[in-house]
């Protein structure tokens, strides 16, 4: 057998033991791969996407650390991510699952907040940053995207041996 052969041999097995390592969790029904669409290309113009359910990928960022009723998917685009809620229980994400990468489908939901909740909102965020905040700068309510989940799968490679 040929030297470059052996190597692929090889090459080819290892990424077979790779993928075994890996490990799919579920949540509610399956999801769509057919409707897969970049997170950057929602949040271009999330409004075109509010009426039909899509499929969206992502590392995931961040967890609910209290019921695990929400995840933070980072997109494709630096420093952009999307948020997709569940009701309290319905799903359950769990802390781990952060820093794998996440397949959700369901549909977008746009949430126009009052300038109160705006300046709420603004400030949490600004407090869990560890950074000030002016109130007063804020003179506009703000709109808010998250995908609210029919199926989520989250591909777990860590898993432990």
């Amino acid at each position: 057998m040929p030297f470059f052969t052996k190597i692929t041999l090889v090459v080819a097995l290892m990424l077979v033991q790779v993928q075994a390592l890996a490990k799919t969790l579920a949540f509610g029904e399956e999801v769509d791969s057919d409707k897969l669409i970049k997170i950057s290309t929602v949040m271009a113009n999330p409004n075109n996407y509010l009426s039909s359910p899509i499929t969206i990928e992502g590392t995931i960022v961040g967890v609910c650390e209290k019921r695990g009723c929400w995840m933070t998917l980072a997109s494709d685009k630096r420093f952009q991510n999307l948020r997709i809620k569940v009701e309290d229980g319905h799903m359950v994400f769990p802390m781990t699952a952060k820093g794998n990468k996440a397949l959700a489908t369901g549909t977008l939901e746009k949430i126009e907040l009052s300038l109160d909740q705006t300046k709420r909102l603004l400030a949490h965020r600004a407090q869990k940053a560890g950074k000030d905040f002016n109130p007063d700068s804020v003179t506009e309510p703000d709109v808010v995207y998250q995908l609210s989940p029919t199926g989520v799968e989250i591909i777990d490679n860590n898993v432990e041996k």
